[in-house]
């Protein structure tokens, strides 16, 4: 049995994102949706632009895995935070910072949608875990500057695995697929 590739994304949870973010975050999802029976699209599980990005998925024929921590294992269909675009849900029992250990570990590439804090950190465990990594720019997002962190695409000193900057959704959902394949050879 052929194993799916797992293209996760980092992206923030923020109820009203930026316009720019969101029509990129639809773009992506609508590229990678020509991949839908190879790739599972792995996010956080919550609202904002992993709601979006995964609802266009899913609309359009992928599968979603939803790595939900405990602080909204139990929140409604009417909070902010709630995706009804989790085709499988994975309940960690950990809080949100914990849970993107896992993300980083479980993914065969990362794309970095936008975010602050949080999808920042998750672009560091992808760099850290050796995924290759790719930062959509021009989002509106503190992860934008990600980029000016860097020397050659890296993002510290030890050269571990060479960031990808792009701020077409397009070409970062190719670069999603093609090194997410690359990196199972």
């Amino acid at each position: 049995m052929k194993r799916a590739l797992v293209v996760a994304i980092g992206a923030s949870s923020d109820p009203d994102p930026t316009p720019a973010a969101v029509e990129k975050a639809r773009r992506f999802s609508e590229a990678l949706s020509r991949y839908r029976d190879e790739v599972v699209l792995m996010s956080g599980g919550d609202g904002g632009l992993m709601r979006i990005a995964c609802g266009e998925y899913v609309r359009r024929g992928g599968t979603t895995i939803g790595v939900i921590p405990l602080e909204d294992e139990f929140v409604g269909e009417d909070h902010p935070r709630y995706s009804p675009y989790n085709s499988i849900r994975i309940l960690t029992g950990v809080t949100y910072q914990m849970r993107s250990v896992p993300i980083a570990r479980s993914c065969d590439s990362m794309v970095i949608l936008g975010g602050g804090a949080g999808t920042i950190i998750e672009a560091l465990l992808a760099y850290l875990y050796r995924k290759p990594l790719i930062i959509l720019t021009e989002t509106g997002y503190p992860s934008d500057r990600l980029a000016e962190l860097c020397e050659e695409g890296y993002l510290d000193h030890r050269r571990i695995v060479k960031a990808h900057f792009a701020d077409d959704p397009v070409e970062a959902a190719e670069l999603a697929y093609r090194l997410a394949k690359a990196s199972r050879s």
